[in-house]
């Protein structure tokens, strides 16, 4: 049926209305073929005005050649994204090729899709080698296991001022495979929600193929354990952990992800442990409790509980503060008792003995292990100063509240604000490699 109905209109009565009110009763038209059409004006002028747009990003795997084909459509009513800028540094990506125009600027792509959307794809090969030693990224004939980040480059974008992108994660599997995301599924999709950005892309740990997956609901937490069947991974032996220990960590960090997705497997996947936002990865081999009392899986659950970054070059704050608290749930859940939680300690004490600095590059397991035993100290030192009133978990908390990348400025600052004077435990003395201290610093 045609939006115009039959209804016509006089021209010599039209010529008779006043110049002046002409365009009134030419707004009033407009509004009345609106409202034949089945909408408000009030509806039209919300449609017009809508800063949201849709990007749908569907992932099909090609097992046999270790590739996957991704494909970005973009769904708008009018020129909200204008430009999605991406890094083709990594030579993994290839295959870009989409509608509108894609611009090539030495590594840097530049898409300018058309006003209504359109489509952009491109191909990746998965499999990564994590410094010569196992995969931290991988696809093959029966599974594949990586972050999104692997198989969608990150971008920036260029939009109308306040336009937010909804958006969406989809996968076409071979027969028989599924797959687990730190996404929920709705509808044969994954909705992507990242609040705190405009514009949203999947992040994350994934596994496919034919898995095996635990769940429990723990502290609050949808926890998911998932890995290939074939892999002898302790789903249950994880969630069991995680039940004794999740609870503690609520009160430390009050504000804990809603869900924790972690994904395992054996070779040729790295013999480590990586976190994601609200998922992690640990290989089928890593003992939950090691032999010097520390847990690889708890590690990498306070690096996703905090969420913290560090500024350049202070990369052992936030290990040091992972593998400190890794310490603490064991034992404050019972799960080490205390004599075996001051061996822990004392272990980590005698390995940061062989760290000859702490500010620079990545953490190496013996610069952790000098970071926590400075954190050791530094509760140690809290408590007393404050008559009890304080310790590391407060600090943590200020931490968080912060908001900002972390550095030893910040650790001092903090501290300072918590006893009322400079920590001895983050003197500069003690600190090899940091170069200055906070500037309110008064010590000789």
């Amino acid at each position: 049926m045609n939006c115009i109905s039959g209804r016509s209109f006089s021209a010599k009565a039209r010529l008779r209305r006043p110049i002046n009110g002409l365009r009134r009763w030419l707004s009033f038209v407009a509004v009345s073929l609106v409202v034949a059409c089945g909408g408000s004006a009030t509806e039209t002028a919300a449609a017009d005005d809508s800063r949201e747009y849709e990007t749908a990003y569907s992932v099909r795997p090609d097992p046999k050649n270790g590739h996957i084909a991704v494909q970005l459509d973009l769904r708008q009513t009018r020129h909200l994204l204008r430009e999605v800028r991406f890094s083709t540094r990594d030579p993994r990506f290839d295959g870009f090729e989409g509608d509108g125009k894609l611009i090539r600027d030495q590594d840097v792509l530049r898409w300018l899709p058309p006003d209504n959307g359109g489509t952009l794809r491109w191909r990746v090969k998965v499999a990564s080698q994590r410094n010569g030693d196992g995969y931290d990224a991988w696809l093959g004939a029966r599974w594949g296991l990586f972050r999104a980040e692997d198989i969608i480059p990150r971008a920036a974008t260029r939009t109308l001022k306040g336009a937010t992108s909804t958006t969406s994660l989809a996968f076409e599997l071979p027969p028989e495979w599924s797959v687990v995301t730190q996404y929920a599924e709705q509808d044969g999709a994954f909705p992507v929600d990242h609040a705190h950005r405009r514009f949203s892309q999947p992040a994350g740990w994934i596994v496919m193929g034919q898995l095996g997956v635990r769940r429990d609901r723990i502290a609050g937490i949808r926890v998911a354990v998932a890995a290939p069947m074939d892999n002898a991974v302790r789903r249950l032996d994880m969630l069991a952990l995680l039940n004794w220990t999740l609870p503690e960590l609520a009160r430390i960090v009050p504000e804990l992800p809603a869900r924790l997705t972690i994904v395992s497997a054996g070779d040729p996947m790295w013999r480590g442990g990586l976190s994601a936002p609200e998922s992690l990865y640990i290989h089928a081999q890593r003992p939950l409790i090691s032999e010097n009392g520390t847990s690889t899986l708890l590690h990498e659950v306070m690096h996703v509980a905090l969420g913290l970054n560090a500024v350049d070059g202070s990369d052992w704050i936030i290990e040091g503060l992972a593998e400190y608290f890794s310490l603490e749930l064991l034992h404050r859940s019972g799960t080490l008792s205390r004599s075996g939680h001051e061996r822990a300690r004392r272990a980590q004490q005698e390995w940061s003995q062989s760290s000859t600095r702490l500010c620079g590059g990545r953490s190496s397991g013996a610069t952790t292990a000098r970071a926590v035993a400075i954190f050791i100290e530094l509760d140690e030192e809290l408590r007393q100063k404050s008559n009890g009133e304080h310790d590391l978990d407060d600090l943590v908390t200020g931490l968080l509240a912060a908001r900002t990348e972390i550095d030893v400025d910040l650790l001092d600052t903090l501290s300072k604000n918590l006893i009322g004077e400079n920590p001895n435990a983050l003197h500069i003395d003690k600190l090899p490699g940091c170069r200055k201290m906070a500037p309110a610093n008064n010590q000789s």
